[in-house]
């Protein structure tokens, strides 16, 4: 289970703090790699309360607005993931077999120069999602 300790986490400026986006963030602030909505339902309910899934999706649309969070959508599925925007450098390699989440070590934009008809077009970030198989659903489907 994740431990909420609300206090440690600063509120974003400018947005009404409510217990339902405070419950929220704090799942995203202990989470160690991406959440669903409903993963992020789950940690709340095993901490002793209940959020509205609706309300859940309303208050992640905002804090992806705010940039507050980022949202990973998955290959060929409505299911989105989310994490906390810590301004860090991070890109992921999703499973499609099992799901699992791995963090890539290495960036592969690191000396791109993307080809953009824009000349005055500056780029300041980017987001990379790898779909694949792990080992183990590697495994089971070729046997």
């Amino acid at each position: 289970m994740i431990e909420m300790k609300e206090q440690n986490i600063k509120w974003p400026s400018g947005l009404k703090r409510t217990r339902p986006r405070q419950k929220v963030l704090s799942v995203l602030e202990h989470a160690e790699e991406p959440l669903s909505a409903m993963d992020i339902s789950t940690e709340i309910e095993k901490d002793g309360g209940t959020v509205w899934m609706s309300t859940i999706y309303r208050i992640l649309d905002l804090f992806e607005k705010e940039g507050i969070v980022l949202k990973i959508s998955m290959m060929d599925n409505e299911m989105a993931l989310y994490e906390l925007n810590r301004s860090r450098h991070k890109h992921y390699a999703i499973c499609l077999g099992c799901r699992k989440i791995l963090p890539m070590d290495n960036c592969p934009m690191g000396n791109f120069v993307p080809k953009i008809e824009e000349e005055d077009f500056h780029v300041v970030g980017h987001h990379i999602v790898v779909y694949g198989y792990c080992r183990e659903c590697s495994s089971k489907k070729s046997k």
